[in-house]
């Protein structure tokens, strides 16, 4: 991690600023795999000392502490601490989201394939033993069947640009069907209810 430590109209000792560097690379590290940059800026306003920590943690995670104290390493400890606090917020939010998603049901998988419909010759025009027309696999995927609600699974429909959408309802946890319609319009399948 980058680490800028510097003061405003007053000189910094070669021991804050070795203790500061290797307090805050101790903080991170407890929490972070890496951590991009930090600066941290001292000052003095009246009769204390001011500590200004900005750690940008991780992409998209920038932090900010202030501390104030009789000296410059108690306001940095304090800022610190502030910052220590953050992270160890921040983390434990990210574990519990990730049991969350740990203990979600998984999406079912199914196949899906795609056939290309022969045209009959004079000696299949009847067709094939089950007496419709030959069909031949030319595309087989893995696919999941996604747990949706309907207005998920159209959403999810038009952004994907597909005619034909199956998944399990959030609602009832059965499976079903949008589709879209020759007229433009979404049709929905449902099973009966039982009974």
């Amino acid at each position: 991690m980058q680490i800028t430590i510097s003061g405003k109209q007053i000189d910094l000792s070669d021991a804050l600023r070795t203790h500061v560097s290797d307090h805050l690379n101790n903080i991170t590290r407890k929490y972070f795999d890496h951590a991009l940059e930090a600066l941290i800026t001292f000052g003095r306003a009246r009769s204390f000392f001011t500590c200004d920590i900005n750690l940008h943690a991780g992409r998209g995670l920038l932090l900010r502490a202030e501390g104030e104290a009789q000296d410059a390493h108690a306001a940095f400890e304090d800022a610190a601490e502030h910052i220590a606090k953050r992270l160890r917020r921040y983390r434990r939010r990210l574990n519990e989201h990730a049991r969350d998603l740990a203990n979600r049901e998984r999406p079912e998988m199914a196949r899906q394939y795609v056939l290309a419909q022969e045209e009959p010759t004079a000696s299949t025009a009847g067709g094939n033993a089950e007496g419709g027309p030959f069909a031949t696999v030319i595309a087989e995927a893995a696919t999941e069947i996604a747990h949706l609600s309907v207005s998920d699974a159209v959403m999810q429909l038009d952004l994907a640009d597909q005619q034909v959408l199956m998944f399990r309802n959030t609602a009832n946890g059965e499976l079903n069907v949008v589709y879209r319609r020759p007229d433009g319009n979404i049709g929905w399948i449902e099973p009966a209810g039982k009974g």
